[in-house]
């Protein structure tokens, strides 16, 4: 049985509050309250990627490397490749001996 956990909420507990955010509030006002919530969600993506233009034209003009992440993959994937090798290495030792 697949179950679905939001934050460790069950979907018992998600109707519940569900059903206490339509008593306190009632029907006419929970759209509002939605668009609102979306209206300060958006804000807050728009926030977050105008961040992360300016960061990205900062390092553009002071010449910084935002590649970290190649560097590190280059990196894990050179080291698993020695530790591939190192697993084959004795495996063929313990094949060799039998």
């Amino acid at each position: 049985m697949i179950q679905l956990h939001l934050l460790f909420i069950s979907g018992v507990e998600i109707g519940f509050i569900l059903v206490v955010i339509l008593l306190v509030f009632g029907a006419d006002k929970i759209p509002e309250i939605a668009r609102g919530l979306g209206k300060g969600l958006r804000q807050v993506k728009d926030a977050t990627n105008d961040i992360k233009s300016e960061i990205s034209k900062s390092a553009n003009k002071q010449a910084v490397n935002l590649d970290v992440t190649k560097d590190i993959s280059k990196n894990v994937s050179k080291n698993l490749k020695q530790i591939k090798d190192d697993v084959e290495d004795f495996g063929g030792s313990i094949k060799r001996n039998l």
